[in-house]
């Protein structure tokens, strides 16, 4: 069985793809419409990439995937992500 963790278990993988700190980034899930930091997402780290879903909904809002060369980045649950950009 596979237990779910919160969205603070793929802060390193997000940093890794995007560049910066995205826990604190707000997304609004597609299906039901909540908005919520990605340290609240529901993660599912068991299978060959990173599951995370929406606390409110469950619905499945964020897919990575990655191998020594490439990263699989599949958003379509997020409506909209919102984050800051790095300061310079």
């Amino acid at each position: 069985m596979t237990i779910p963790l919160d969205g603070n278990s793929a802060a390193g993988l997000l940093r890794e793809v995007f560049g910066a700190e995205m826990t604190a980034a707000i997304g609004r899930c597609d299906s039901c419409g909540s908005t919520a930091e990605l340290a609240q997402a529901i993660v599912f780290d068991a299978a060959p990439g990173v599951v995370l879903r929406c606390r409110a909904c469950e619905a499945v809002v964020a897919r990575i995937v990655r191998s020594p060369e490439k990263v699989w980045l599949d958003l379509r649950g997020i409506s909209y992500l919102q984050f800051d950009l790095p300061q310079s």
